[in-house]
């Protein structure tokens, strides 16, 4: 007997664009499924590959902010006073900038690491919920996607942060990159659904379940912790109160 033709559209899997600067181009200008699957599926889709790109853009990341963070000290715009250094003399304010660039070369690099971890932690986590649901992708095929969404997103903010600090101009640039940040969770949320073949409903779980999840559990144990701390401080009160009132 004949099976009846399905009315879903058929995805080619043929493999995507190859190097990074097509890839991240790609991801971010094209949002549909067709895309991410053939993203994922090139043979260069490895979490090693994501991984790299991850910890350069985080380093990179680091490195923009931490030199802006140095110029504005230096200017005197926008930067908060440091506790302990009014008064000082205007010659200590090189060694203040000096300290400050070299705290930034040598924490970007581990800024990226931490960076690649978090990651890492993160498309686990979403691969480990989309498997639940039944979807059919792989860790490397969706750090793959995931990363080319990612660090092109983080190059644009960074770009955009400088503005942060004039005035006005950052209220622009905050709903600018408000709008970034939704338009990200599009993308991946489109990415989970394309890598493990599954619904649009399969696929919001996968990204917001997780966050859903350590939010309710950061709810309870603060709960509890509140409810424990406030019957020990109950106590307490209580009994200083009776040592009160037992004093002539």
């Amino acid at each position: 007997m004949s099976q009846m033709p399905s009315n879903a559209p058929l995805m080619e899997s043929k493999p995507g664009p190859a190097g990074w600067l097509p890839v991240w181009t790609r991801a971010v200008t094209q949002p549909n499924e067709q895309t991410f699957i053939e993203i994922s599926e090139h043979p260069d889709a490895k979490s090693r590959t994501a991984f790299l790109w991850i910890f350069i853009a985080g380093t990179v990341a680091a490195l923009i902010a931490g030199l802006i963070q140095a110029l504005l000290v230096a200017t005197g715009l926008g930067a908060q006073p440091v506790s302990g250094v009014e008064g000082l003399p205007t010659d200590f304010m090189p060694a203040l900038v000096g300290g400050s660039l070299v705290a930034t070369i040598c924490g970007a690099p581990l800024y990226g690491v931490f960076s690649v971890i978090g990651f890492a932690l993160g498309v686990s986590i979403i691969q480990w919920v989309a498997k639940l649901f039944g979807g059919a992708g792989t860790f490397d095929k969706m750090a793959y996607a995931i990363a080319a969404i990612s660090v092109p997103v983080t190059l644009i903010s960074m770009l955009l942060s400088p503005f942060n600090a004039v005035p006005y101009l950052n209220i622009c640039t905050g709903l600018l990159l408000f709008g970034l940040g939704i338009y990200a969770i599009f993308l991946q949320v489109t990415a989970v659904k394309a890598v493990n073949r599954f619904g649009w409903g399969a696929a919001l779980g996968s990204v917001f379940l997780p966050g859903i999840v350590v939010v309710v559990v950061c709810g309870c144990l603060f709960a509890v912790l509140f409810a424990v701390l406030g019957a020990s401080f109950s106590e307490v009160f209580n009994q200083i109160n009776q040592s009160l009132q037992s004093v002539p």
